[in-house]
């Protein structure tokens, strides 16, 4: 009352009860609570198979058990809570799939007030099938391109005869023509060439730090290998790669498609890349990180996508499309452990050394 009383004695009541309720505004505990978390990582895993511990794993569970994460945070707009660490500087996080709950959940937390996401890192970390003819069950890719499935599609059994499938660009009229413009589509209503580049000396960084990390190479992915000639990339032991990454609602698979896919990436990133890996997710968050990065919550350039192979996206030889599709993926859990080796590596490197790398991205 007598700090009312000696306001009132200097300024009008309007102005006076207006500057006390903004030093109240200015100083309760509520708001300091509330002051954005420093967020210096993001980890997003987009499912989890059952608890977030102990039983078969999504790609949430090996970051959980793998950093001693124990803190959850709500995340209503979302669906499944955060986990964070200690210090409040990473977030783990299930996006959920395929690309519109993905968009959707990156969308919700960047627009967080609970956290200032500025200059953090985004990783995506997810299992994925791979182009046997670049890397083998249980490699780690980390892209360089992510690649969108804008298209036109006529059933290849009404397609001309000299068409490879019946996809093309959304603003063409055949496969393999580029045209960024004309068709029935407004210029501006969509992203054309639906190709998004990543940072490319964060991915080169990245791709050089994570050579020396020690993939899991189990037995039983023998089995897999045995499917495919000993020429075949696929043969091989896993490695980590870069290349492209091409994120689709349709969970397609077989030789024509995987020949579409290698065209498509080729063709959208004009030469620049090729492709690696196959997911349901990806083109929708960097679509969604791009416009944030526009409105200045987040660092665009301070984005990669690792994607890990539970599988091939082609058949091996003597097994049809079908047969290989529904055969189940022996390499699921190697894939999660790998993704989660080459994954940690990055972020523990960038958060132990966050007086380099919060002030300059690699």
């Amino acid at each position: 009352m007598k700090l009312i009383s000696f306001v009132q004695q200097i300024m009008p009541r309007t102005l006076s009860l207006g500057c006390l309720a903004s030093m109240a505004l200015a100083t309760t505990p509520a708001e300091a609570k509330q002051k954005p978390w420093d967020i210096r990582a993001v980890v997003l895993t987009t499912y989890e198979i059952g608890q977030d511990t102990g039983d078969r794993a999504g790609e949430f569970q090996p970051w959980i058990e793998g950093e001693h994460l124990t803190e959850q945070v709500p995340f209503p707009l979302g669906i499944h809570p955060i986990y964070t660490d200690a210090q409040h500087h990473l977030l783990v996080v299930v996006t959920g799939t395929p690309i519109a709950p993905a968009t959707t959940s990156v969308m919700a937390l960047a627009t967080d007030p609970r956290f200032d996401l500025r200059h953090a890192y985004w990783m995506v970390d997810g299992i994925s099938g791979f182009d046997p003819a670049v890397a083998s069950v249980g490699s780690v890719s980390i892209a360089d391109y992510v690649v969108g499935d804008i298209t036109r599609y006529i059933d290849k059994r009404e397609a001309p005869k000299e068409w490879p499938y019946g996809y093309f660009m959304i603003t063409a009229q055949k496969p393999n023509q580029y045209a960024l413009s004309g068709g029935d589509a407004p210029d501006g209503s969509i992203q054309h060439n639906n190709a998004f580049q990543l940072n490319p000396s964060l991915v080169h960084w990245a791709y050089d730090l994570t050579q020396t990390v020690t993939l899991s190479d189990p037995p039983q992915l023998e089995a897999q290998r045995k499917l495919y000639k000993p020429t075949d990339v696929a043969a091989g032991h896993p490695a980590v790669v870069t290349g492209g990454d091409f994120g689709s609602d349709t969970f397609w698979h077989g030789k024509i498609m995987t020949g579409f896919a290698r065209d498509w990436v080729h063709l959208l990133t004009q030469g620049k890349s090729h492709f690696v890996s196959s997911d349901m997710e990806d083109s929708g968050i960097l679509e969604a990180l791009t416009r944030l990065g526009q409105a200045g919550r987040v660092d665009s350039n301070r984005v990669l996508v690792l994607r890990s192979a539970s599988n091939y996206t082609e058949q091996p030889h003597g097994m049809t499309a079908v047969q290989s599709m529904n055969s189940g993926y022996d390499g699921e859990k190697v894939a999660l452990d790998n993704g989660y080796r080459v994954g940690s590596s990055i972020i523990h490197e960038l958060l132990q050394h966050w007086d380099k790398f919060g002030a300059q991205t690699p």
